[in-house]
């Protein structure tokens, strides 16, 4: 008889929100899992960064603070009161996922499981973090201390993901690091070249520069947040550019060496040149964190990318093992885990549940924040839709140049013939928390005239929806009206 109706290997967003929804299905739960619960996004990832960001935008605002009419003299950073405050919101929150494991029920196992059978795990301690002390321990190696055996009705894996690694000569000298040590920074960098211009690259290049660090970004496609609609990677090349971060794009990094004082990073393409860095980060995306997992032993496949294959509700192709989260490769984000969490644990205890992976928002924190929900322009076209185009400056927003923050831009993927929200994107203020409208919009198929006659508040920054939408519509009221020809 199985100990347990439900094991979840893995404590991440994906993790503990599946072992919560089970336990209220009346399930009984066991959680496995390295470290404080919470996983990546919030030990070493979504969350901790979030902490660090807001304390750089803190310092951004204070420094510009003479633009509102307020003076502020001898300003000045704390890097070590940045890493505390960070540590101590990241407490706060696991220790409440904690708490709230407890209050569902669910069993906590701290340590290494691995898999004995389909259906059965062995927990081991794990070993120390492989990055720095007192680091991430989601990728420690097990240890040979045996905590206890743990039998299941059902599995889910939910063990997430790691930073990849580039076969780059001299990635492992130290002074490399990837986002995971970037935490072990105990001083902001003098001289930092980053590898890889998406969110994880240019959220932390974004960061370390308000602190003070001579920063490059090196990326290899044409704009920086290559996956994000052309306009949006062009703008936050533009800002970054304009701030003085320096941007170098369809270029790659062939080598790094030791040099006399720090690194010597050699790129090449249409601007080749060496750069001399104290400090690179690989920031170039993630792989699957199955390694010691045993899954070869439970039967379970994974894809050429070491991804495990799931069905709709999550199942893989062994009885009663599901996986949800990064381990899936279906979309590396917090919230797409949690969701996915949620659909497993409601199919295990017979409810129906579903998943839309076509309405997945997405947030990059970098200044000016991004956000998106839905198809590109190119996607759409690409598609098959005949498609308009609408874009709403921030700068026409009485709300944002009161905000004192007025960079940027909506822009709406619409169909032409019935004008139905396609894609929503948005760099901007709050661009991050404005998304929803785009993504409630597509859910409910919702058209250019349903947003446009929707009252927004004034004045806000949510009004730009309104006002994108009327520019869709061709009848712009904030906006000159298009010139005619």
């Amino acid at each position: 008889m199985p100990e347990f109706d439900l094991l979840v290997i893995g404590g991440g967003p994906g993790g503990y929100v599946a072992a919560i929804r089970a336990a209220q299905r009346g399930l009984t739960v066991a959680l496995a899992e390295k470290e404080r619960p919470g996983g990546v996004c919030l030990n070493w990832g979504c969350i901790p960064t979030k902490a660090m960001l807001r304390s750089a935008e803190v310092f951004h605002t204070i420094a510009h603070a003479a633009d509102f009419g307020i003076y502020a003299d001898n300003l000045r950073f704390d890097y070590a009161a940045v890493r505390q405050r960070k540590d101590g919101i990241v407490k706060e929150l696991t220790d409440g996922v904690a708490g709230l494991l407890k209050a569902n029920g669910v069993t906590v196992i701290e340590g290494h499981a691995r898999f004995t059978s389909p259906t059965t795990v062995e927990v081991v301690e794990a070993g120390p973090s492989p990055i720095f002390e007192g680091g991430p321990r989601y990728a420690a190696a097990p240890t040979a201390n045996a905590v206890r055996t743990v039998s299941a009705k059902d599995v889910i894996v939910a063990t997430g993901s790691i930073p990849a690694v580039l076969p780059i000569p001299g990635a492992d000298l130290p002074g490399v690091i990837t986002s995971d040590g970037a935490f072990g920074l105990t001083e902001v960098p003098k001289r930092l070249v980053v590898i890889g211009g998406s969110a994880v690259g240019a959220e932390w290049a974004n960061l370390f520069h308000e602190f003070g660090s001579d920063v490059t970004v090196v990326e290899m496609q044409d704009r920086l947040v290559p996956l994000e609609d052309k306009e949006i990677g062009t703008a936050l090349g533009r800002s970054f550019t304009k701030r003085g971060i320096k941007v170098l794009t369809g270029a790659t990094v062939t080598a790094i060496a030791q040099g006399g004082t720090g690194l010597t990073v050699t790129v090449a393409g249409p601007q080749a040149q060496e750069l001399a860095a104290d400090v690179v980060l690989v920031g170039v995306g993630r792989r699957p964190n199955t390694a010691g997992l045993g899954l070869e032993v439970a039967g379970i496949d994974t894809d050429a990318r070491g991804f495990i294959p799931v069905d709709a509700q999550l199942r893989t192709a062994v009885e009663h093992v599901y996986a949800i989260g990064d381990v899936t490769g279906k979309a590396l984000l917090a919230h797409v885990a949690s969701h996915q969490g949620l659909v497993a644990s409601d199919t295990i205890a017979g409810h129906d549940a579903h998943i839309d992976y076509n309405v997945i928002p997405a947030a990059t924190f970098t200044h000016p924040e991004i956000a998106s929900v839905g198809l590109t322009e190119d996607a759409a076209k690409a598609a098959g839709h005949d498609v308009v185009t609408a874009k709403f400056p921030f700068a026409a927003l009485g709300r944002a140049k009161s905000f004192g923050d007025q960079e940027g831009f909506m822009k709406i993927v619409a169909g032409r013939q019935h004008q139905e929200v396609l894609g929503v994107h948005i760099i901007g203020p709050s661009a991050s928390d404005l998304i929803t409208e785009g993504a409630l919009a597509i859910s409910l198929e919702a058209t250019l005239d349903e947003l446009a006659d929707t009252i927004h508040a004034h004045p806000t920054l949510g009004e730009i929806g309104m006002e994108a939408a009327l520019v869709g519509l061709g009848l712009p009221v904030h906006v000159a009206p298009p010139r005619k020809r």
